[in-house]
């Protein structure tokens, strides 16, 4: 059944995009879901969900695979409700909408056709003191994130599924001129968490910049940092295959984890630095090694932020007193994003699409039923970033 489908985006020359929207709703919906840590991908079939009003259903067009599915699948985050459909970034044409006004972020009314993303996060309360005191959503009890807090047994509600469905309240985001699929989940969650911990530390114009990790976030904090004004911008990451992406998107200097060692990689540092060390530091590997020698390498009142370990890694020894105190250190976390770095860094990258081709991160393309392989492949960096094409 699912392989006759003729997809959306290459119609066959009598199909039209309406009649073909008409065939995929109401057909029960493919997925791939990750059933428990440490299990196989298991193929299902979903029932295709009711429309409420407000909601969006999308045809998938790509999603990511990331180090958070990889997390997932070893079981390193808690109180996730498997079985899952993983995929909490993704591009999707819009099917059908649950009402004539359903609207985008901004406000524009979404038709059949529309191609968007949408931010993973959903169901904060508004009303808890983290949301309206602290001013920190990601942290309000009531929060579900796509791909990751939700069943499988509650719908398609992650993107390594045929459609994807979009509960009412989930904030939409058209893609912008000129982008496409691909410089989207090129980046993917990589795109978004890469600006957050750059906006995080606060960049100043002409600061030094050193990124740890060469992944999508580090990538991405990299292209980031160079075109919020930094003077230098240092990136340490393996394998070589990233470190040349890192070049490509304004990376002044580039060092080897295995190739370099600690002693080196600091020398390296302190010359073009001239002794100081670092304005600024953006630790985006998920190594609890890289936060002991990035603290290390920052200067006497610089900033560093950790934006790597979305999930418990380790722990890695540091000095309270030479690392931080002394040092006068400005440390500051950065876990996850909100909804403004979305919308932001879409914005940013649609700016700047010509000089940052994000769609370059992307190593290997999947079907639905290789899924397990893409997950199995991104695990074993063999790939930087793998997509999922349903």
């Amino acid at each position: 059944m699912f392989h006759n489908l003729t997809r959306l985006g290459t119609p066959g020359p009598t199909v039209s995009f309406a009649s073909l929207s008409l065939i995929l709703v109401n057909m029960p919906i493919k997925a791939a879901v990750m059933t428990g840590p440490n299990r196989p991908i298991e193929m299902w079939s979903l029932d295709d969900p009711v429309i409420e009003e407000g909601a969006v259903l999308l045809e998938t067009v790509a999603s990511e695979v990331c180090g958070t599915d990889v997390h997932l699948s070893h079981g390193r985050l808690a109180g996730v409700p498997y079985p899952i459909v993983p995929g909490h970034v993704s591009v999707g044409r819009v099917l059908e909408t649950g009402g004539g006004d359903v609207t985008d972020f901004i406000g524009d009314p979404l038709a059949p056709g529309d191609v968007v993303t949408f931010y993973d996060v959903h169901e904060t309360c508004n009303a808890c003191w983290f949301c309206l005191v602290a001013g920190q959503p990601n942290r309000c009890p009531s929060r579900r994130v796509y791909g990751i807090t939700y069943s499988a047994h509650d719908g398609p509600l992650g993107g390594w599924a045929e459609r994807i469905y979009l509960k009412p309240g989930v904030h939409v985001f058209r893609l912008p001129e000129p982008l496409r699929a691909d410089d989207v989940i090129g980046g993917g969650c990589g795109l978004f968490t890469g600006f957050a911990a750059v906006d995080r530390s606060g960049l100043p114009m002409g600061s030094t910049v050193l990124v740890q990790g060469s992944g999508p976030v580090g990538l991405s904090a990299v292209a980031m940092s160079v075109l919020g004004g930094a003077s230098l911008v240092i990136n340490i990451g393996d394998p070589d295959a990233r470190l040349d992406i890192a070049r490509v998107l304004g990376a002044d200097a580039v060092l080897s984890v295995e190739g370099d060692s600690l002693d080196e990689r600091e020398s390296v540092i302190r010359d073009l630095t001239h002794g100081r060390g670092v304005d600024i530091g953006i630790e985006a590997s998920g190594n609890p090694a890289a936060v002991s020698e990035g603290l290390h390498l920052l200067r006497d009142g610089g900033t560093y932020v950790v934006a790597g370990h979305y999930t418990d890694t380790g722990e890695t020894p540091v000095n309270p007193h030479i690392d931080i105190n002394r040092k006068h250190a400005d440390i500051r976390g950065q876990w996850g994003t909100d909804l403004g770095h979305v919308y932001r860094a879409l914005r940013v990258l649609a700016r700047h699409q010509d000089r940052l081709d994000m769609s370059r991160i992307i190593g290997g393309r999947y079907s639905l039923d290789d899924a397990g392989q893409a997950l199995a492949d991104v695990a074993a960096l063999k790939i930087t970033k793998a997509i999922i094409e349903p």
